[in-house]
């Protein structure tokens, strides 16, 4: 089932559903007809009320854009529980679930833009080896889930149990699919200690073009720099917007 509640002439309330699960977004309308649309994929206990997603919905919008920020299964204001927000292929579910839903909108274009952070990044690189996305960009995303866990030290991702990190439900491999990614940006700090700068030039030695690979100096896994953010919004709205050919 799918609800919507108008909040303003910019922004809507939306709901809908995958594997059962109820999921909660906001879609960002610029005061355009038809306009393309992209997606955001957040991190892995985050939501769609990010500071990236926030933004990037807020500059898309204004740029000629729609954005839709949603919040996956067992996160934000959507159903599920912890060890649900785990289940990686839940997770590229959800998206799949978000992209049917706003294709059968007929105030969009048809071409879909996908932005994904961290395990976000690594959900819509996933989705994009399945199915046709005409632009993508991704920061700071993890490959496989190996990258993310130390067994042998105890260290898991930041928030979630061993068992959970461990589980089956998490456990994932991109790098068998990446030549099939195309129109593809990618940041990466070169000082992530979360997931290694290696994935990201890996990523981008393997996928199709057109790509694009920027190696941030000094940065970290959360983008903290003001300079870096400034820079990936500069770029990712200039990728998204030559490559759906916004007005």
């Amino acid at each position: 089932m799918i609800k919507s509640n108008r909040l303003s002439a910019s922004s809507k309330e939306l709901s809908f559903s995958a594997d059962g699960f109820r999921l909660s977004g906001t879609l960002h309308l610029p005061e355009i007809h038809r306009p393309p649309v992209i997606i955001g994929s957040h991190g892995l206990l985050s939501s769609g009320s990010s500071p990236k997603q926030i933004d990037m919905a807020r500059q898309c919008s204004e740029n000629g854009m729609a954005f839709f920020r949603f919040d996956h299964r067992g996160c934000g204001q959507s159903e599920g529980s912890k060890a649900d927000a785990a289940d990686f292929y839940g997770r590229c579910r959800d998206l799949f679930s978000a992209i049917e839903f706003l294709q059968n909108r007929i105030n969009f274009q048809p071409e879909i833009g996908l932005f994904g952070s961290s395990l976000g990044g690594a959900v819509c690189l996933s989705v994009a080896a399945t199915m046709t996305v005409h632009a993508l960009v991704t920061v700071a995303a993890p490959l496989d889930s190996n990258s993310l866990i130390d067994s042998a030290q105890g260290v898991v991702p930041s928030g979630l149990s061993a068992d959970l990190a461990l589980s089956p439900r998490f456990r994932f491999d991109l790098s068998g699919n990446l030549s099939v990614i195309r129109n593809l940006l990618i940041f990466h700090g070169e000082n992530d200690l979360v997931v290694p700068v290696s994935h990201a030039r890996k990523l981008f030695e393997n996928a199709g073009h057109p790509k694009k690979l920027v190696i941030q100096e000094n940065g970290d896994h959360v983008m903290s720099l003001p300079l870096h953010q400034k820079f990936f919004m500069q770029e990712s709205l200039l990728w998204f917007s030559t490559i759906l050919k916004t007005e």
